[in-house]
């Protein structure tokens, strides 16, 4: 079995990929797909029974149903929440994309879709000389923008786009993260991105503190099935 692989990535740090995410992945588990989340790297841990332990992973394998070994769905983790080509540095380690790629690839022998959720933007670095944006250039999959519905996010909807296409990658679609409860004009934002964005509008997540544990619908992931020619049948 080779799964369905998605990369997800956000207009910035901190505007909802994890919520996406595990919405994405307890969507494919409801129409009755195995599905599994992948961190590449994860900055910002706390140990926890002599083991680092991350919010973000551990919210992927709340909403995953397969139970994908730990180096395999996160192969770096690090204790300080900065930039993961910095915290590599401090750590004297080399993010390995060979690594990263391989771990996807196995996940994808396990499930039929798997998930990567990169960390910040698309343009996040993972070293001096390589970015997110080359990790999801490695792995070849379409990709989904999680949008955070603040203001300036148009801005970085369309900016972020304009890299994902150049990078001649397809762009599946894109999720408007409502971030801000009190985001001014919120209707008219997400209007112009559906009108201007080169992908549909998957879904709308409200903002809610409960958001993580919630499902994106089957209508979204029929949607995204039918923009990348992937198969996710619906088991009645």
């Amino acid at each position: 079995m080779i799964g369905q692989m998605y990369f997800v990535t956000g207009t910035d740090t901190d505007v909802g990929k994890t919520i996406a995410t595990a919405q994405l992945l307890r969507g494919f588990v409801a129409t009755g797909q195995s599905a599994v989340g992948m961190k590449p790297v994860a900055a910002g841990c706390e140990w926890r029974n002599g083991k680092l332990w991350n919010s973000d992973v551990a919210a992927h394998a709340a909403a995953s149903n397969i139970a994908a070994p730990a180096h395999l769905a996160c192969p770096y983790l690090f204790e300080a929440p900065i930039s993961p080509h910095l915290v590599a540095k401090d750590a004297g380690r080399v993010l390995d994309l060979d690594l990263m790629v391989s771990a996807a690839e196995q996940l994808q022998t396990l499930a039929d879709v798997v998930l990567v959720e990169g960390a910040g933007g698309w343009y996040a670095p993972l070293s001096e000389d390589a970015s997110m944006a080359d990790l999801a250039k490695r792995l070849q999959a379409p990709v989904i923008l999680v949008v955070g519905m603040r203001l300036g996010c148009l801005n970085h909807a369309m900016l972020s786009a304009e890299a994902i296409l150049a990078a001649g990658l397809p762009l599946a679609g894109w999720i408007a993260n409502q971030v801000d409860s009190e985001m001014p004009r919120y209707a008219d934002n997400v209007q112009y991105l559906q009108t201007h964005l080169p992908a549909p509008l998957l879904a709308e997540i409200a903002y809610s503190v409960d958001a993580q544990n919630r499902a994106l619908s089957a209508k979204s992931i029929e949607a995204l099935a039918c923009r990348v020619g992937a198969k996710h049948t619906i088991n009645n």
